[in-house]
């Protein structure tokens, strides 16, 4: 097993979503040969093509980015939840143990209750609400008994270019002059794409396994508060943005009230990752969306 921090040869799947190019671009930046395989491409939940695609590429590190994201699409959707979500992430485990990769994973922050009033640590228990967030714990699990090597790296309200999850499209809409409402009564650590893609790449030349949280540093903060500091930086008008409630948007899925993580492992491995409104600066800065 090698652990360069250049010339790898990495496996990137779900190269379609927003962490995934982010990778790729970061892996690429540093010299890695990369291969990045769309759902059409590679689906994970195929235990026969992962093997046969890992046996044939013999990547020194794979970089799991699909998952099934639509967290109140999974109430209804658990069959395809599931298979992307634990059987797609013990496949892929499997296979990268038998062939000597890394295998990093990346999990998500609403395995927790969403109950604690400080930031979750990897020392807390998870308590998964949800099909998705139960698949998502399943997955870690299942990623732990398939290859005890594996990396787990739990984040939370990821964003970045090309997203198009809420917090990815707050600065069009917002440069569009459109108003948005804002949940004010849900916390959160806001993840720039691009530095949990890179941390992701960190993770896979160390000597390192089990869990860790992974987000931008700082204490967190509410979707509104995210989209004021978004106005403020980015010069935007802040009465656009309504603040409200989550319970007012009867969504499906139960989420946790407050789901910021902390990490009593990531600082000690690698330090931690620069401030979330620092992120948030960068971000708003290569976005092109003004």
């Amino acid at each position: 097993m090698r652990y360069s921090s250049l010339d790898m040869k990495v496996l990137i799947t779900g190269a379609n979503g927003m962490v995934a190019r982010s990778a790729r671009e970061y892996c690429e930046s540093i010299g890695d040969e990369v291969h990045a395989l769309a759902r059409a491409e590679l689906n994970i939940a195929d235990a026969d093509a992962v093997r046969q695609t890992i046996e044939r590429l013999r990547p020194d590190a794979i970089l799991n980015c699909a998952a099934f994201t639509d967290v109140d699409g999974a109430e209804a959707q658990v069959e395809a939840c599931y298979a992307a979500n634990v059987a797609g992430v013990r496949n892929l485990a499997r296979s990268a143990a038998e062939y000597d990769a890394r295998f990093v994973t990346i999990s998500t922050d609403y395995v927790f209750s969403g109950e604690k009033a400080r930031l979750y640590t990897e020392d807390d228990v998870p308590e998964p609400k949800g099909v998705y967030a139960v698949s998502k714990y399943e997955g870690e699990l299942a990623a732990a008994e398939a290859n005890p090597a594996a990396v787990v790296v739990r984040s939370g309200w990821i964003y970045g270019r090309g997203g198009t999850n809420f917090l990815s499209v707050m600065p069009r809409l917002l440069g569009e002059g459109k108003a948005i409402k804002a949940i004010s009564d849900s916390y959160g650590t806001p993840t720039y794409a691009a530095d949990l893609a890179r941390r992701m790449r960190e993770l896979a030349e160390r000597e390192f396994t089990g869990v860790i949280h992974v987000t931008n540093a700082g204490d967190g903060t509410s979707y509104s508060g995210f989209a004021k500091k978004l106005a403020e930086l980015g010069g935007f008008d802040p009465e656009l943005i309504e603040e409200v409630s989550g319970e007012t948007l009867k969504r499906p899925a139960p989420r946790p009230k407050s789901s910021r993580l902390g990490s009593v492992r990531q600082v000690k491995s690698l330090g931690a990752l620069p401030g979330w409104e620092d992120a948030l600066k960068r971000f708003l800065a290569t976005a092109n969306m003004r």
